[in-house]
């Protein structure tokens, strides 16, 4: 199935660049492994390198990279929790700035991890209401 048919609505949401990156990935994956999850993660993986989760869809990083333990490397052996699409390698600063964009409450205190937590959950409630489930 072409990646763009079953692609998600988040990267729908997002810049031309992040969609072509996830499909053509997706589809290079299906090619290699089969249609489901696996070339989903693939897709996810490659988009993640350049694009990060804001809101209820993914904006350009500042810079190309992994975005969190899982991304760094490791493979199926190794699993690790994924930051959910948020730039967890990212500076501090830049943290503050997503979190300040997604009017997280408390943000000024919190410390680099409890950023990441925060950013995910604002991130997961605004696709949830872009989906239409509030």
């Amino acid at each position: 199935m072409p990646g763009r048919e079953v692609m998600p609505s988040t990267i729908r949401r997002s810049p031309r660049k992040a969609q072509d990156t996830w499909a053509k990935t997706h589809d290079a994956a299906v090619e290699t492994y089969g249609e489901g999850e696996r070339s989903h993660r693939t897709a996810y993986a490659s988009l993640k390198n350049s694009f990060e989760k804001v809101g209820d869809h993914w904006e350009p990083k500042g810079r190309k990279g992994p975005s969190d333990a899982q991304a760094a490397g490791g493979g199926p052996a190794r699993r690790a929790p994924t930051a959910q699409g948020v730039d967890a390698n990212a500076p501090k600063e830049h943290l503050m700035t997503v979190a300040r964009k997604l009017d997280v409450p408390g943000r000024s205190r919190m410390t680099k991890a409890e950023l990441v937590t925060a950013i995910q959950k604002a991130n997961n409630n605004r696709t949830r209401a872009a989906r239409g489930g509030r």
